[in-house]
C-alpha cells in the first residue's frame, strides 16, 4: 500500500553536505584507548562488559573514517595528500587491532592515527 504523504527521498552520501567532521572517530578512539588503559585494574564482571564496549567502540571508528573516506575526500585532496589512502587504511586496520588486543598502545596508535587524519580534514578545511 502506497500512501499518497510519504514520496520517496534520496541523497548522494550518508550525511548531508557540508556535515563531515572527524571528530566522532576521535571520541570514539579516545574510549578505545580509555578502556584499555583502565581494563587491569576492573573485576571480572566489567573486564567482559569492557571488552564489549571496547569492540563496539572500534567498530565505530571504522564506520566514522570510512563515511570520510568515501564521502568527504575528493581527487583534489588525494593530489594533496597522495598518501591519504593509505593513512585510512591503516587506522581502520588498527580500529580492527584493538578489537583483538587490551594494550594501551593499540589504542595509542590507534589515537594518534585518527588525530592525524583529523588534521588532514581541517587542512582541506581551510582551503
Amino acid at each position: 500500500m502506497k500512501l499518497p504523504f510519504i514520496k520517496p527521498v534520496y541523497a548522494h552520501c550518508d550525511l548531508p553536505c557540508g556535515v563531515y567532521d572527524p571528530a566522532q572517530a576521535q571520541i570514539e578512539a579516545k574510549s578505545v584507548k580509555a578502556i584499555m588503559d583502565k581494563y587491569p585494574g576492573l573485576d571480572d564482571h566489567n573486564k567482559t562488559r569492557a571488552i564489549i564496549i571496547k569492540e563496539e567502540r572500534a567498530e565505530l571508528v571504522k564506520h566514522h573514517l570510512m563515511v570520510l573516506w568515501a564521502d568527504y575526500f575528493k581527487p583534489e585532496h588525494l593530489e594533496k595528500f597522495p598518501d591519504l589512502h593509505d593513512k585510512f587504511w591503516k587506522a581502520i586496520k588498527q580500529a580492527s587491532e584493538c578489537k583483538h588486543h587490551l594494550g594501551p598502545e593499540e589504542g595509542q596508535k590507534l589515537l594518534d592515527q585518527v588525530d592525524e587524519i583529523a588534521k588532514i580534514f581541517w587542512e582541506t578545511k581551510k582551503a
